[in-house]
């Protein structure tokens, strides 16, 4: 019996349901909560060719609700060890790997080959990037997002009513409206509900089967198992927002930090290097600044040297950055969330230089 013959049978879908699956190429923007369901459940139904992008690797805290992996794949890139991990399920389909965070570089480039895309990131600056891609290249976009127990599911720039994110929310949120995304915490099961939701529209838009979710918004809440649709119209003004060309496109800055970047005082800084796992405090300055500190604890990296490679920094959960004063690991920390949204990342308060720092306590050997 063949592998699909249980979706072949099915009134409307049929045989040639399943061939559309099978010439279709799908795109899916983050390996992560949402985007882990959505590529096992696009896998197992045949969708033939299956890109997957994410320049973030595994982390032990991933794993809740990453349900493609397990403690045997942390510290490895996310990307291709999905790959991996659905071509041994499913040898005969085509997986396509990206092990880079979608930019302005790269993201027309990447998209244009695939039919239909789906945003499983959870950072605004990643979603309007991919909104505004679609937009210029005219590729169905099916998006996903959460918040606690509330999860969303959108579908843009398909059918008659094309519209997309800025229809919604025409400008990003500013830095202090943005909640801190590794604090907020979520219950794996409900990435698993949307992503798999995600994965459904993807099916109705390629087979053509079933009216897709164009126009609304879904709104789903765990805690009272509740679904509810808002409808959706154009905004002029977030259409003035879009870019006009590809040119544009590529000159605009999508860099949105997750929140202001995160205070953690010295006490607690040095708890968690101390015990908690994947803790790295980073000592920022630069080669000789003055006053020297040496600790076993401690590690140390100038500024300018993580930013030209912040993948150093990939392996650790929980990143620790202080300075002299606290202003300039408050800055390198903004830009770090930005590039790994899902990890901890603190500037250590008042810097070296603070009272409360372990350079002015008992515990430094002068």
């Amino acid at each position: 019996m063949s592998r699909f013959s249980r979706q072949t049978i099915l009134p409307d879908f049929g045989k040639e349901g399943q061939e559309k699956l099978s010439r279709a190429r799908v795109l899916v923007v983050g390996a992560g909560g949402l985007g882990c369901p959505v590529l096992l459940h696009l896998a197992a139904a045949g969708v033939g060719t299956i890109g997957i992008v994410d320049g973030d690797v595994i982390s032990e805290s991933n794993l809740n609700r990453q349900t493609l992996f397990g403690h045997q794949h942390t510290g490895k890139p996310k990307a291709a060890i999905a790959a991996e991990i659905l071509k041994q399920k499913y040898p005969d389909l085509n997986f396509e790997v990206f092990s880079d965070f979608l930019n302005t570089n790269n993201a027309l480039e990447i998209i244009s080959s695939f039919d239909v895309i789906v945003d499983g990131t959870d950072n605004f600056g990643t979603r309007y990037l991919v909104n505004d891609a679609c937009v210029l290249l005219n590729k169905p976009l099916v998006m996903g997002a959460i918040y606690k127990y509330e999860g969303q599911l959108m579908i843009f720039n398909f059918g008659d009513v094309a519209l997309n994110y800025r229809d919604i929310y025409p400008n990003p949120p500013g830095e202090n409206q943005i909640p801190n995304c590794a604090e907020t915490g979520v219950l794996g099961v409900l990435p698993g509900i949307i992503g798999t939701l995600q994965a459904s529209e993807v099916i109705k838009i390629l087979s053509e089967v079933g009216k897709v979710l164009s126009g609304k918004i879904l709104f789903f809440n765990l805690k009272n198992t509740s679904f509810y649709e808002v409808a959706i119209q154009h905004n002029p003004k977030g259409r003035e927002n879009l870019p006009k060309s590809e040119k544009y496109f590529k000159n605009r800055n999508y860099n949105i930090n997750c929140g202001i970047a995160e205070g953690i005082n010295w006490e607690k800084a040095l708890d968690w290097t101390r015990n908690m796992n994947n803790s790295i405090l980073l000592d920022i300055r630069e080669p000789g600044e003055k006053p020297f500190f040496e600790k076993e604890y401690l590690s140390k990296k100038p500024m300018g040297e993580i930013r030209n490679n912040p993948e150093s920094l990939s392996a650790y959960e929980n990143i620790l950055l202080f300075c002299a004063s606290g202003q300039r690991s408050s800055q390198l920390a903004k830009e770090l969330k930005q590039q790994f949204p899902e990890k901890k990342i603190f500037s250590v308060e008042g810097g070296i230089l603070d009272p409360a720092s372990p350079l002015n306590s008992n515990e430094y050997d002068t």
